[in-house]
């Protein structure tokens, strides 16, 4: 069981981000696992699954690559990059310390394909020495004689590897991106509320298996027995949320002539989101409680489970805009919801009576 230990500056600094590479491999990890988390998961592999099989079928290496790479305890550090490389010239957004208001949602992303080849050129740049060296670690073994023999013989293991993922993107990921950037956008929305309202303890959780906020400075990082204990000064910690049910700790480790030598200033806690959203809108509004209010302003307070902003609200309902704000206004009026602001984002919640309401309908 491992622990990081965080200065004030790296905790200060910490942030949420959202990485389509990150969830590009988590849907790898989940096609290579063939089992899904939750129903929404089961669907997207009965149909992914047969093609992506299809796709090891036809390259060998890649096949041999994705078994070596995905090992039971590490993944490879090559396919796992940490994400959320800051746009050069431009400082990362800060998260608040403890005690200040919550910081809202990551800031814009710049198209989706965009930024998806920006964290990938990261994986295709790692040189040939360094990509044998990685895969030999999953195998615990000294030296890349242990890999399967495609994995010796092909020149451009790294290429191998942005092709497979490329693959996993446009043909898996992509077609759902605007469906799953909602999922992770709503809970980057709802862990910044509770970071303001509970602090880092109750904002991080239940990120992942075994994590947990020790107070003062610790972080314990999972429950794995062979988890490390690091320091983490000066250093630049995110939180990345992905739709499939993976997670896995990432950091940056520079190679140095060909080796990797120790690791670098970027962390990540790569953890599923949580919540009703990841499969789908949520449970229907009661037919007695859409009597009494009316069907979208029911749908709404059903849906308002955890903190969610308009444009959430239009995208899971498919209410017009105008009507989402018509109705909210009235749930507010009513005292069945609040609002308030978090960031650059206005966030709309259920009170106590709205919770009471819904409790009441059979």
């Amino acid at each position: 069981m491992g622990w990081w230990r965080l200065d004030a500056d790296t905790l200060a600094g910490s942030r949420f981000v959202l990485s389509p590479l990150a969830e590009t491999v988590a849907a790898l990890k989940t096609l290579h696992g063939g089992a899904g988390a939750h129903p929404g998961e089961r669907r997207w592999l009965a149909t992914a699954l047969p093609r992506y099989r299809e796709r090891l079928a036809a390259d060998p290496v890649a096949a041999a690559l994705v078994r070596t790479a995905l090992g039971p305890h590490w993944n490879a550090t090559f396919l796992t990059p940490t994400p959320g490389t800051p746009t050069p010239g431009r400082p990362a957004p800060r998260a608040p310390a403890p005690g200040t208001p919550p910081p809202g949602a990551a800031a814009p992303l710049p198209d989706a394909a965009a930024l998806f080849a920006r964290e990938l050129a990261e994986v295709r740049a790692t040189p040939p020495a360094v990509v044998r060296a990685d895969l030999a670690e999953t195998l615990g073994a000294h030296d890349d004689s242990a890999l399967p023999p495609p994995l010796l013989r092909h020149e451009d293991l790294a290429g191998s590897a942005a092709g497979l993922l490329s693959w996993v993107w446009t043909e898996t990921v992509e077609p759902d991106w605007a469906r799953r950037r909602r999922i992770i956008e709503a809970d980057i929305l709802a862990r910044t509320a509770a970071l303001g309202s509970g602090g880092w303890a109750q904002a991080l959780g239940d990120l992942r298996p075994g994590m947990r906020w020790l107070g003062g400075d610790g972080l314990r990082t999972g429950a794995e027995p062979a988890a490390e204990s690091r320091e983490l000064t000066a250093a630049e910690l995110l939180f990345v949320p992905v739709t499939p049910g993976q997670s896995w700790l990432c950091w940056d480790v520079p190679p140095v002539d060909g080796r990797r030598v120790r690791p670098g200033r970027r962390y990540a806690v790569v953890y599923p989101c949580s919540g009703v959203l990841a499969d789908g809108a949520g449970p229907p509004a009661p037919e007695a409680l859409a009597s009494l209010l009316g069907r979208g302003r029911a749908e709404l307070l059903v849906a308002l489970d955890t903190p969610k902003t308009t444009s959430q609200l239009v995208a899971l309902t498919g209410l017009p805009l105008g009507s989402v704000g018509r109705h909210l206004r009235i749930l507010r009026e009513a005292g069945l919801v609040l609002r308030r602001r978090a960031g650059r984002s206005v966030l709309y919640h259920r009170t106590a009576a709205g919770q009471v309401l819904l409790d009441a309908v059979p």
